[in-house]
């Protein structure tokens, strides 16, 4: 509670593994969740399928992971949306934790 939150969605499970991976090694954060999402026109896409991987840190922290992160993924498959919260409401909480997969 009361750390950053850094969102990250990448193309592919791979791509999510490796961004992870450099997130945590940049800074001090861990990771909430992997969550999936199979968007409309997914075909379309590079990878048909969306992770997006969920930081938690203080904001300098999550801003270093999510650069190391950023950089990886762009290597691989790419990067589709980033954002980062950096102090999210805490009726947002229980929403942050869902994902799809368990």
């Amino acid at each position: 509670m009361g750390q950053a939150i850094g969102l990250l969605e990448v193309f592919g499970l791979a791509c999510a593994f490796k961004a992870a991976d450099a997130g945590c090694k940049a800074g001090n954060v861990t990771i909430d969740a992997f969550d999936k999402n199979k968007p409309l026109g997914a075909d379309k896409l590079p990878v048909p399928l969306l992770v997006c991987i969920k930081f938690r840190g203080s904001v300098e922290d999550v801003k270093a992971a999510m650069d190391a992160a950023i950089v990886e993924a762009e290597q691989m498959t790419g990067v589709y949306q980033k954002h980062i919260i950096a102090r999210p409401e805490g009726n947002i909480e229980p929403f942050l934790e869902l994902n799809c997969l368990k």
